[in-house]
């Protein structure tokens, strides 16, 4: 199944995502369920970011979220998991 995480940064953190960005990327690389991620951009400054998942279960989903280095460091205002499903691309 695939799940979309959507998450806003808090207001004015793009110093704290920008000090967890690498133990972000490595966590994306270690856990091998992530299909595409990117960063929101609001004037080319990153404000967010949208992960899609593959995982059997909401559940796993959410742990993955929850194990996100960006999450743990306090980074997001709002974070959301959402079943996606792809249509085109």
């Amino acid at each position: 199944m695939r799940f979309a995480v959507i998450c806003r940064d808090k207001p004015g953190a793009l110093e704290l995502r920008l000090a967890n960005r690498a133990a972000h990327l490595a966590y994306i690389e270690e856990t091998g369920v992530v299909e595409m991620a990117g960063p929101f951009l609001d004037g080319g400054q990153m404000v967010g970011s949208l992960v899609i998942l593959t995982t059997d279960s909401l559940e796993a989903a959410n742990a993955w979220a929850a194990g996100d280095p960006y999450g743990k460091a306090g980074l997001f205002d709002s974070v959301a998991v959402i079943e996606w499903k792809k249509v085109i691309g």
